[in-house]
């Protein structure tokens, strides 16, 4: 069994030393079923999707009379932090651009790398059954739940406050967002689908189409939702998505990619891009259009299972309000455990998950963070990419599943050159950054 002695990323106020968690039950408001039942919560409910293509207009959508991100996510969690539930300020958290092509983004948090017992990490296994014993967001307090996510069967998005649990007929294991305690940034909060029913981290077909949902519903390019599978970094075994808001590009965003020339298998014409990553330290597909958001949404909760089945790490970055998504295979956690990684990039205690891939570096050291460069930033993320022939194999293994063959044709390069200079892309600025956030360059 592979293992690697690790700090747990705290991620609720609730996640104590696993004695105290097993504590949190009947009177303490929490999520499980021995309160959540009975509880109301402020309810969301999104209108269900219309089969139309994923990239309708927006022009014909209804009108709202709210700003979901704005005035749901965003506001409720600078409401959470003026209650004083964040651990550490992550607005004063220093940010920098390293200068070249890439722009990755640099952050200096130190308030993340919280001192806490060792654990055993189990990196082996990408599925692993849910275990009450360990903690898990049923033990999360109410007060860190900022809503509940749910389908409307109206013909519009819906916002209601203090809505019972119990009344919606769907909702008898109510999806939920609520904030991470740790943030990475601005807005940091998790989607935890179907929280009663404790599901471990595996992704299905309605748990990333709900991701996707809430990506469609934000709607707005700088808000991204991240998933990260054992073995690749996540460090709660129960069912969420992460995401948050900040306002710079991604640099996997700006990646050259390269389409791959596909032959259908089976499937109707759903009319689903698949592209390659090119010049970018980490190997990974993106998937773009299709005929609806489910579309889209199955060809790569496919993919994910196939990679779950086949026992291979990997991340998953959803971009630009769910219309493309990033799938990132990852080999890095078992490199650790082997002894294969790179001592000098292990001392920084960067555990490169789904943030860190698309190019978000968070350091807990400020001798990294004043080093930070391009060069550094590829260093660390080459040694989370397969190596060029197992891509290729699991390539094939995703296409295959997604309902795709891969064209005897060479890939059609979307940048008609392997390697593109970004250097004629905008450059981010300070302002697109949350107000009191230090960015430097």
């Amino acid at each position: 069994m592979l293992t690697i002695k690790r700090v747990p990323t705290v991620v609720s106020n609730y996640q104590e030393d696993e004695e105290d968690s097993l504590e949190v039950g009947c009177g303490q408001n929490c999520l499980g079923k021995c309160c959540l039942p009975v509880s109301k919560l402020p309810l969301y409910a999104f209108k269900r999707e219309r089969e139309d293509s994923v990239e309708s207009s927006s022009s014909e959508e209804e009108p709202q009379t709210s700003n979901f991100l704005h005035d749901f996510v965003l506001g409720q969690w600078k409401d959470r932090m003026r209650e004083g539930l964040f651990p550490y300020d992550v607005t004063a958290c220093e940010t920098r651009i390293t200068p070249g092509k890439y722009a990755f983004i640099a952050q200096l948090n130190e308030g993340r790398h919280l001192k806490k017992r060792p654990t055993e990490f189990r990196v082996d296994q990408v599925l692993q059954p849910f275990n009450d014993d360990k903690f898990n967001f049923t033990k999360v307090g109410q007060e860190e739940v900022l809503f509940r996510f749910e389908e409307s069967f109206e013909s519009k998005s819906l916002y209601s406050l203090n809505a019972p649990v119990h009344a919606e007929s769907n909702s008898n294991s109510p999806s939920v967002v609520a904030i991470n305690v740790s943030p990475i940034e601005y807005g940091h909060v998790l989607l935890i689908p179907r929280v009663l029913d404790c599901l471990p981290q595996r992704i299905d077909h309605a748990s990333f189409l709900l991701a996707l949902q809430m990506a469609k519903e934000a709607a707005d390019p700088f808000f991204r939702l991240g998933y990260n599978s054992l073995g690749a970094f996540a460090t709660i075994n129960h069912l969420h998505f992460q995401a948050y808001y900040l306002r710079l590009p991604f640099p996997v965003e700006k990646s050259p990619t390269s389409r791959i020339i596909v032959t259908k298998k089976g499937l109707q014409d759903s009319q689903i891009m698949v592209s390659q990553l090119t010049n970018y330290p980490v190997r990974g597909l993106a998937f773009e259009g299709g005929k609806s958001m489910t579309d889209l949404s199955n060809a790569v909760a496919s993919s994910c299972a196939l990679l779950q089945k086949t026992n291979i790490p990997f991340n998953v970055l959803i971009s630009d309000c769910g219309k493309r998504i990033f799938l990132f295979p990852q080999c890095y956690a078992e490199k650790q455990a082997l002894g294969e990684a790179n001592p000098e990039l292990l001392e920084t205690q960067v555990n490169p998950a789904v943030w860190e891939i698309s190019g978000h570096i968070v350091l807990k050291r400020r001798k990294d963070f004043e080093e930070a460069s391009e060069e550094s930033a590829w260093r660390l993320l080459a040694q989370v990419s397969l190596s060029k022939e197992r891509f290729q194999e699991v390539k094939g293994y995703i296409l295959e599943t997604a309902g795709l063959q891969e064209s005897d044709t060479a890939l059609v390069n979307n940048t008609n050159q392997e390697e593109v200079s970004l250097s004629n892309l905008p450059a981010p600025h300070a302002s697109h950054l949350p107000q009191n956030c230090m960015v430097r360059h």
